[in-house]
């Protein structure tokens, strides 16, 4: 697969950090299945985020599970829902399965 290389200023400017999902929900109106999710991440405050993760987990499974989360990307307007920040996961054939840390941390922790 032939990818472009970036540069260390290109991830840099990622303001990465680690959230805690508090609220779950299905997204109803989304073009492909999907949850509307709430992530606490501290200082930062709580960010909504649309995540296509049906496969692999329900919105019981979510409640209080710490993610990784781009948070200074733009906002998206996804149907009737403004997604703030980005959930990252590994896209496998069984779905996403979501990136966390593997103690639980302080939300807003940033990673580096």
């Amino acid at each position: 697969m032939d990818k472009t290389l970036a540069d260390y200023s290109q991830f840099a400017a990622l303001d990465i950090r680690v959230g805690t999902i508090i609220r779950a929900e299905i997204f109803e109106k989304a073009r492909n299945p999907a949850y509307k999710l709430w992530i606490d991440f501290g200082e930062l405050g709580e960010l909504k985020s649309s995540a296509q993760i049906t496969e692999l987990y329900s919105c019981e499974a979510l409640q209080r599970k710490q993610v990784i989360a781009v948070v200074n990307f733009p906002k998206k307007q996804i149907a009737d829902f403004m997604s703030e920040c980005l959930v990252l996961g590994a896209v496998g054939n069984d779905g996403v399965t979501l990136l966390a840390t593997d103690i639980n941390v302080e939300n807003g922790i940033k990673i580096a």
